[in-house]
């Protein structure tokens, strides 16, 4: 038996701070072999920037600036880990081993990252279409079939700067209902003999009122004038939508098409609209995406329209026949779509989005679906073997 170190308190202690200690000559000696970064930096290395749409020419003139794989990787590796705030990534590529590794040591600051993600969305766009391209060649797709569905995720916008025709109309009695209250109380002040109501007070809540009437009356023309009828003033792209049961938030509808085998998101969308009438518009995406145009499409009945069933007649015996030989296809396509829905929530916590309107909406869902797909590859195959299998390519 082999005696146990006995320490002054009786647990395990750690070093003293001020004892000198010899690290590793290698940063890499840091970073295990089986780490996530090594994924990240294979990828983004072998892409043709350029041909995405990056700017790779640096300026003539003024300060250098960071050349876009540094961000990138960044990027993917704070979507990867949740850290989506420019000030978070800031702060972790200055402490975080990891990043040293992938940076190079570099730490670009919170408006140089912030404004990187707002100017690159193409090119983030194109990132994560390439990301499935790689997927395909590795044969992830060999069964073709995937299951579309939509999910509500919440805008910076709150239900509170929504308006609806109801409820500026609900609004607008209401504070004229003031004014007419505050109005009462003047003329019942100037009839009394002695007056105890300062004029001055109501008369200055009354040009308040009326300023507060004013503005709700120029926001009652714009919801007239847009053609849904609704209007979002802090983000106005985003609208009010049914959730849950009753439940209505200010949010985005994702749209994905993920595959059923390997639960890979092989096409999504942002919109502002509820599902139907995106039945074809996904399933053709997907189909561009795996390069096929025999994908079998399973979506639940929120997609049906009139114009999506005009425009697949010729496909009705095919889908018949599917019910029939596969009657579980529906529960199939609920286990599919939920699992990167869930995921994608859990990481983005309980705002979801952070930036305002779709350009830009985007942009941030097409960095959550790269990270979700690449943690879902990584998953498959394990980071080293991950790693071995695109070098191969």
């Amino acid at each position: 038996m082999g005696e146990t170190m006995k320490t002054k308190t009786g647990f395990i202690e750690g070093v003293a701070r001020l004892q000198a200690t010899l690290f590793p000559e290698l940063l890499d000696d840091y970073i295990n072999k089986e780490s996530s970064i090594r994924v990240i930096d294979l990828f983004v290395d072998n892409l043709d920037l350029a041909k995405l749409e990056y700017k790779t020419t640096p300026a003539k003139t003024g300060r250098p600036g960071y050349h876009p794989s540094t961000m990138l990787k960044l990027f993917i590796y704070g979507y990867l880990n949740r850290i989506q705030s420019s000030r978070r990534l800031e702060r972790e590529s200055g402490r975080n081993v990891e990043l040293m590794w992938l940076l190079g040591r570099l730490a670009p600051d919170f408006k140089t990252i912030a404004d990187f993600r707002k100017d690159n969305g193409k090119g983030i766009k194109n990132t994560c279409r390439t990301f499935i391209g790689i997927c395909r060649q590795l044969n992830m797709f060999t069964d073709a079939i995937v299951a579309i569905d939509g999910s509500k995720f919440k805008a910076v916008n709150s239900k509170k700067n929504n308006y609806t025709p109801q409820k500026l109309k609900f609004h607008i009695e209401r504070v004229e209902k003031h004014i007419d209250e505050y109005l009462k109380q003047m003329e019942a002040a100037d009839s009394a003999e002695d007056q105890i109501v300062d004029d001055r007070s109501i008369e200055d809540k009354i040009t308040g009122l009326k300023q507060k009437l004013s503005e709700l009356k120029a926001l009652e023309v714009k919801v007239n004038e847009d053609p849904g009828k609704q209007l979002s003033t802090t983000d106005p792209d985003s609208r009010l939508l049914k959730t849950q049961g009753m439940t209505r938030a200010v949010c985005y509808n994702v749209q994905t098409a993920v595959d059923t085998k390997n639960h890979l998101i092989v096409a999504h969308e942002v919109i502002n609209t509820t599902d139907r009438g995106q039945l074809c518009r996904v399933g053709k995406q997907a189909q561009a995406a795996l390069d096929n145009k025999g994908v079998t499409v399973i979506a639940d009945k929120g997609y049906f329209s009139g114009p999506d069933i005009k425009a697949t007649q010729d496909s009705i015996d095919q889908m018949n026949e599917l019910m029939e030989t596969q009657p579980d296809s529906m529960l199939v396509r609920k286990q599919t779509v939920e699992h990167p829905y869930g995921t994608i929530k859990c990481w983005m916590g309980a705002t979801h989005f952070l930036t305002k309107r779709f350009k830009n909406v985007n942009t941030e869902m097409n960095l959550h679906v790269l990270a979700y797909n690449l943690k879902r590859m990584m998953s498959i195959f394990g980071e080293a073997e991950l790693v071995a299998a695109m070098t191969e390519l």
